[in-house]
């Protein structure tokens, strides 16, 4: 991994990443839309749910996120930053 890369730079790429994702997959990008960026460790990216929680209702969908989808993240992830990464929830 780049050792300039961080967080920081994820972030401002992710609008470009769930970009990328929505020309593959529509149900993914809507798995990833709500997903926090935690914290970056070497080529583990910790994401968090936790504001899809705040709403009445069910609005998580945890049971929804699949390996395959977790897959496309990464996918895209690479395809945009050409970083390699593992993705973990929080």
């Amino acid at each position: 991994m780049n050792s300039e890369f961080s967080i920081e730079t994820l972030k401002l790429s992710w609008n470009q990443i769930l970009d990328t994702i929505l020309e593959v997959d529509r149900v993914a990008w809507l798995l990833w839309f709500d997903a926090r960026l935690v914290k970056l460790e070497g080529n583990v990216l910790e994401v968090s749910f936790a504001d899809s929680e705040k709403f009445s209702g069910d609005h998580n969908f945890k049971t929804a996120r699949s390996p395959q989808q977790t897959d496309k993240l990464v996918s895209a992830i690479f395809k945009v930053t050409q970083e390699k990464m593992e993705v973990i929830e929080a």
